[in-house]
């Protein structure tokens, strides 16, 4: 009887996970394409398609940002970033309503960061990203929204995207769940509020 009940249970555990495991493997297929696909769960601008992954640059981290603008600001932030690529700015911009802005090429290096100046150990252990995590290296994602209060959470909206577009620029990168950074953890930002860190805590936890 105890058998036949874990096995009921073991059948039921892989029936549930079959089709996320099936929606892991495809998102992974697609993280690897060209061109504009289109990503289940993403809405997704592109003002600079995919090339070849193999001729983008070796990404080895994530950083994301915050940027102190109003709602609906991402848009105009990734359009000025598509026009002038390396300016300050990031590769891939996300709007409160989640719509996400892939402005820059992925071969080419935007203007982000402070060069992973901080070594006081405040959030994390420095010691691997004092003057190691930076632009050169490291892909940039900035959500948009939090004005005029800098301490207002991301939006439900732009959690969501966050967790099928991680996925996918891990994937894309082979980027592990320990190289996605918060700016506030690697760069002396912003006194008021930790930039990025709520959204990064959550990537870590789902890539665990």
């Amino acid at each position: 009887m105890m058998m036949s009940r874990l096995l009921a249970f073991l059948l039921a555990a892989l029936f549930l996970t079959a089709p996320a495991v099936a929606a892991d493997a495809e998102l992974a297929k697609l993280a690897r394409a060209s061109g504009t696909p289109d990503i289940p769960g993403l809405k997704i601008v592109w003002l600079a398609p995919w090339g070849d992954v193999r001729n983008a640059r070796a990404w080895r981290n994530i950083i994301v940002h915050q940027t102190e603008g109003p709602a609906g600001s991402a848009r105009g932030g990734a359009q000025a970033q598509a026009k002038n690529p390396t300016r300050r700015g990031v590769t891939i911009w996300v709007e409160t309503d989640g719509t996400v802005y892939w402005a820059v090429a992925e071969n080419l290096v935007p203007t982000h960061g402070d060069g992973a100046n901080r070594n006081d150990n405040k959030y994390i252990d420095n010691r691997p990203t004092y003057r190691q995590v930076v632009r050169d290296n490291s892909i940039g994602v900035e959500f948009a929204g939090n004005y005029p209060d800098v301490t207002a959470a991301p939006t439900e909206a732009q959690v969501a995207a966050w967790k099928i577009l991680v996925k996918v620029l891990r994937a894309r990168y082979d980027i592990p769940a320990g190289r996605v950074y918060a700016h506030n953890w690697i760069d002396y930002k912003d006194a008021r509020y930790c930039e990025g860190c709520t959204l990064t805590t959550l990537a870590r936890e789902w890539g665990e």
